[in-house]
């Protein structure tokens, strides 16, 4: 197959990731490959599943759900005294001191929002990619990213990898999601890195140490499942490129949960919108921790005991 498209450095705008200037030089930087012409070939998929890691569908998405899911979120956020008031609700515009990033209390009661994750259309995709009924976790991720630095590198597997590994996030951005106001970016070829999958891959979030002493609920929590803050680094340690795209709304990002991502910082003034949701056979194991009326996630509830 063809590898994605390298790009010029010339084209690239300066970007950062947790603070890092990232290099655009064309080894270090490159656009998602666009997978909109295999669209409809399930094989084809699969097999660009297997090789990237990752399928990159632009306009996926009718624009119009897309709208109406963004406008549930920036009224809510508006209603909450969370949007600067002095804008419209939609422009989502910061306030000064504002320290969002999570807020999946935005995805409760919210049809609009479940109609663009949870219904046919995306539904019907997975169920051709994976080749039978699917069902997606209950917990909804949703970003509401103010201003300043993203998401670290990580992959999924240490915080759901407790059922089938064959579970696949569906990034969504809910509106244009420029290189200022900032998207996801993938880590090309790290989906097949022995460290992630030999390594990384057998560590859960969730689990601590008994036998080195009491354990306090902050002890429990002390990793927060990032391979590094810094996306330099990650890169020049495992190889590949950075790479990402100058998203719109209406386009689709699904992943690996082996796959190494992160974000792109914040360096508008308005609040980065985005929702991750994960899908996997209905057939397989589920992780317990994202199912049901009132998901655990990562509660007291969900931390396991190991001798180390």
């Amino acid at each position: 197959m063809t590898a994605p498209t390298q790009t010029s450095t010339a084209h690239w705008p300066r970007l950062t990731s947790q603070g890092r200037e990232l290099d655009t030089a064309p080894n270090a930087l490159g656009q998602l490959r666009d997978s909109t012409c295999v669209r409809d070939n399930p094989g084809e998929l699969r097999e660009r599943m297997v090789e990237d890691g990752y399928l990159f569908l632009p306009g996926f998405f009718d624009p119009a759900d897309v709208t109406d899911a963004r406008r549930s979120v920036t009224s809510r956020l508006y209603e909450e005294g969370l949007t600067d008031r002095a804008f419209p609700a939609d422009l989502a515009v910061a306030p000064a001191d504002s320290n969002l990033t999570f807020k999946p209390d935005l995805a409760h009661d919210n049809d609009a929002l479940h109609r663009l994750l949870y219904g046919e259309r995306l539904l019907g995709f997975y169920e051709s990619l994976l080749g039978g009924p699917v069902r997606h976790y209950d917990f909804t991720w949703m970003r509401a990213v103010a201003p300043g630095r993203g998401t670290a590198p990580h992959g999924d597997v240490v915080f759901m990898g407790r059922g089938t590994h064959d579970v696949y996030t569906a990034w969504v951005p809910l509106g244009d999601a420029d290189f200022e106001l900032g998207g996801l970016m993938v880590l090309e070829g790290s989906h097949r890195r022995a460290e992630i999958r030999e390594d990384y891959a057998l560590r859960d979030v969730d689990t601590y140490c008994t036998n080195t002493g009491p354990a306090t609920e902050g002890e429990r929590e002390r990793w927060n499942g990032s391979l590094s803050d810094d996306p330099v680094e990650v890169r020049e340690r495992l190889g590949g490129r950075w790479l990402t795209a100058d998203f719109r709304a209406g386009d689709l990002l699904t992943f690996s949960i082996y796959l190494v991502h992160a974000s792109l910082d914040n360096r508008s003034n308005r609040i980065r919108l985005s929702s991750d949701s994960r899908y996997q056979l209905a057939s397989e194991p589920v992780d317990e921790r994202w199912i049901g009326e009132a998901p655990v996630g990562h509660g007291p509830q969900a931390k396991r005991g190991l001798i180390c």
